[in-house]
Protein backbone atom coordinates (compact mmCIF):
# COMPACT_ATOMS: atom_id res chain seq x y z
CA UNK A 1 0.00 0.00 0.00
CA UNK A 2 1.36 3.35 -0.97
CA UNK A 3 2.31 6.09 1.19
CA UNK A 4 -0.43 9.13 1.28
CA UNK A 5 0.63 12.66 3.00
CA UNK A 6 -1.57 15.09 3.53
CA UNK A 7 -0.37 18.65 4.46
CA UNK A 8 -2.26 21.35 6.80
CA UNK A 9 -1.72 24.38 8.10
CA UNK A 10 -2.87 24.92 11.45
CA UNK A 11 -2.45 28.26 13.64
CA UNK A 12 1.30 28.63 11.31
CA UNK A 13 2.20 25.02 12.57
CA UNK A 14 2.60 22.62 9.37
CA UNK A 15 0.84 19.62 9.99
CA UNK A 16 1.54 15.88 7.87
CA UNK A 17 -1.15 13.42 8.21
CA UNK A 18 0.78 10.38 6.96
CA UNK A 19 -1.48 7.42 5.88
CA UNK A 20 -0.60 4.07 5.46
CA UNK A 21 2.73 1.81 5.92
CA UNK A 22 6.00 3.73 6.66
CA UNK A 23 8.53 0.80 5.22
CA UNK A 24 11.83 0.12 3.83
CA UNK A 25 11.93 1.39 0.16
CA UNK A 26 9.39 3.86 -1.47
CA UNK A 27 7.81 4.85 1.57
CA UNK A 28 9.97 6.01 3.74
CA UNK A 29 11.66 7.25 1.32
CA UNK A 30 8.54 9.53 0.17
CA UNK A 31 8.62 10.40 4.25
CA UNK A 32 12.25 11.73 4.04
CA UNK A 33 11.53 13.56 0.56
CA UNK A 34 8.84 15.59 1.83
CA UNK A 35 10.44 16.15 5.56
CA UNK A 36 13.02 17.63 3.64
CA UNK A 37 10.86 19.75 1.35
CA UNK A 38 9.13 20.92 3.88
CA UNK A 39 12.05 21.95 5.71
CA UNK A 40 13.77 23.32 2.21
CA UNK A 41 10.57 25.92 2.39
CA UNK A 42 11.64 27.34 6.01
CA UNK A 43 9.05 25.63 7.71
CA UNK A 44 9.97 25.05 11.25
CA UNK A 45 6.98 23.73 13.09
CA UNK A 46 6.05 20.35 12.38
CA UNK A 47 3.46 18.06 13.44
CA UNK A 48 3.27 14.45 11.72
CA UNK A 49 -0.46 12.90 12.99
CA UNK A 50 0.32 9.24 12.53
CA UNK A 51 -3.32 8.10 13.36
CA UNK A 52 -3.48 6.28 10.20
CA UNK A 53 0.04 4.59 9.89
CA UNK A 54 -1.03 1.07 9.94
CA UNK A 55 2.25 -0.26 10.08
CA UNK A 56 5.95 1.07 10.72
CA UNK A 57 9.16 -0.89 10.45
CA UNK A 58 12.79 -0.16 11.23
CA UNK A 59 13.43 1.81 8.02
CA UNK A 60 10.12 3.93 9.09
CA UNK A 61 11.76 5.19 13.15
CA UNK A 62 14.68 5.47 10.98
CA UNK A 63 13.48 7.77 8.63
CA UNK A 64 11.40 9.70 11.66
CA UNK A 65 14.78 10.38 13.86
CA UNK A 66 16.51 11.15 10.39
CA UNK A 67 13.35 13.72 10.10
CA UNK A 68 14.37 15.15 13.80
CA UNK A 69 17.57 15.44 13.14
CA UNK A 70 17.32 17.21 10.26
CA UNK A 71 14.61 19.74 11.66
CA UNK A 72 16.96 20.25 14.97
CA UNK A 73 19.89 20.73 12.69
CA UNK A 74 17.94 23.75 10.66
CA UNK A 75 16.34 25.07 13.71
CA UNK A 76 13.35 23.25 13.48
CA UNK A 77 10.80 21.22 16.09
CA UNK A 78 9.30 18.05 14.59
CA UNK A 79 6.23 16.68 16.93
CA UNK A 80 4.45 13.33 17.14
CA UNK A 81 0.37 13.12 17.19
CA UNK A 82 -2.15 10.43 17.60
CA UNK A 83 0.62 6.86 17.80
CA UNK A 84 -1.43 4.34 17.31
CA UNK A 85 -1.05 1.40 20.56
CA UNK A 86 1.34 -0.22 19.10
CA UNK A 87 3.65 2.20 17.74
CA UNK A 88 3.48 4.04 20.89
CA UNK A 89 4.94 0.40 22.10
CA UNK A 90 7.53 0.31 19.25
CA UNK A 91 8.72 3.69 20.28
CA UNK A 92 8.78 2.93 24.22
CA UNK A 93 10.57 -0.73 23.21
CA UNK A 94 13.27 1.51 21.40
CA UNK A 95 13.53 4.30 23.84
CA UNK A 96 12.86 6.99 21.02
CA UNK A 97 9.98 7.69 23.17
CA UNK A 98 12.91 9.80 25.13
CA UNK A 99 13.74 11.61 21.46
CA UNK A 100 10.29 13.18 20.29
CA UNK A 101 7.93 15.03 21.64
CA UNK A 102 4.56 13.02 21.51
CA UNK A 103 1.11 14.54 21.95
CA UNK A 104 -2.47 12.45 21.82
CA UNK A 105 -3.69 14.87 19.66
CA UNK A 106 -2.85 17.23 16.72
CA UNK A 107 -4.60 19.85 19.12
CA UNK A 108 -2.21 19.55 21.97
CA UNK A 109 0.89 19.20 19.61
CA UNK A 110 -0.02 22.35 17.64
CA UNK A 111 -0.69 24.12 21.12
CA UNK A 112 2.69 22.76 22.45
CA UNK A 113 4.72 25.18 20.11
CA UNK A 114 2.11 28.53 21.29
CA UNK A 115 3.00 27.70 24.94
CA UNK A 116 6.83 27.51 24.14
CA UNK A 117 6.73 31.03 21.99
Amino acid sequence: MALNIIEKEISGVTVLQVIGRVTLGEESNQLRTRLKDSLAQGKTRLVLDLAEVTYIDSAGLGTLVAGFTSAQNQGANLKLANLTKRFNEQLHITKLVTVFDVYNSVEDAVKSFESAS
